[in-house]
């Protein structure tokens, strides 16, 4: 039901001359995987753009060269270790206040300069907090560091530099740990499309790496449904970035 109320809604741009941007957020990439060659199976044939947030620390040359030639696939600082350094009963969180600001700020720097070095201009300006977390003190200070944007989770709201969030997420992460199922997913993409302050693009969401049936699933439908429909664009982070 909600899959059609999805269609609908696309049909209803159309019918209006309008369009909604679509574009995919992927995190937790450190090496290739056949999980990754899944996810760039799905997205590479039908021309959807993928970002893929890198964990710094861990990775190395073999992901880049394995990404060198993919000229929709670009790259996202994904902090540096992807290391919680939080409390219980505190969220995990890897650049929070729980260590001086000094070394965090001195960690994301490292990061930034690894994945240059590795990836080129296939680099993005962007930061992607692990656990999409991230103290605001520690935001007021990324631009010195190079980083012209932010990505979390959630609607965005007024911050020092342009975020450019993702909206939906294909995981359920307090449930089951699984694919979250397709009908709930096309509806809260209604629901966005439909509202009353669209994003200048939807982000999705996925995890290659923890990704079940389900999740794979819903993926290639998502891409059926959108690819070619005259009123979504999947777009890339950087057209994103360049239009904030």
């Amino acid at each position: 039901m909600t899959r059609a109320l999805f269609r609908q809604a696309l049909d209803d741009l159309a019918t209006k001359g309008a369009t909604v941007n679509l574009w995919l957020r992927d995190d937790d990439a450190v090496i290739p995987t056949p999980a990754l060659a899944t996810l760039l199976d799905l997205t590479e044939p039908q021309g959807v753009p993928l970002t893929l947030a890198v964990i710094p620390e861990e990775t190395d040359h073999a992901l880049a060269e394995h990404l060198a030639r993919r000229d929709r696939v670009s790259v996202a600082v994904h902090g540096w270790s992807h290391r919680s350094y939080s409390q219980p009963p505190a969220k995990k969180q890897e650049l929070g206040l729980d260590r001086p600001s000094e070394v965090v700020l001195v960690e994301l720097a490292q990061g930034f300069d690894k994945l240059s070095a590795l990836y080129g201009e296939q680099l993005l300006p962007m930061l992607v907090p692990p656990w999409n977390r991230i103290a605001s003190q520690i935001v007021e200070q990324l631009a010195g560091l190079g980083f012209e944007c932010l990505s979390v989770f959630g609607r965005e709201k007024p911050a020092p530099l342009p975020l450019i969030n993702t909206h939906v997420d294909v995981m359920d992460w307090r449930g089951t740990r699984g694919g979250r199922p397709s009908d709930e997913l096309f509806g809260d993409l209604a629901a966005i499309i439909n509202g009353g302050q669209r994003p200048a693009a939807i982000g999705i969401l996925t995890h290659h790496l923890v990704h079940d049936a389900q999740a794979w699933a819903f993926l290639g439908e998502l891409i059926a449904e959108t690819s070619g429909h005259p009123a979504c664009r999947w777009v890339s982070a950087r057209d994103v970035i360049a239009t904030t």
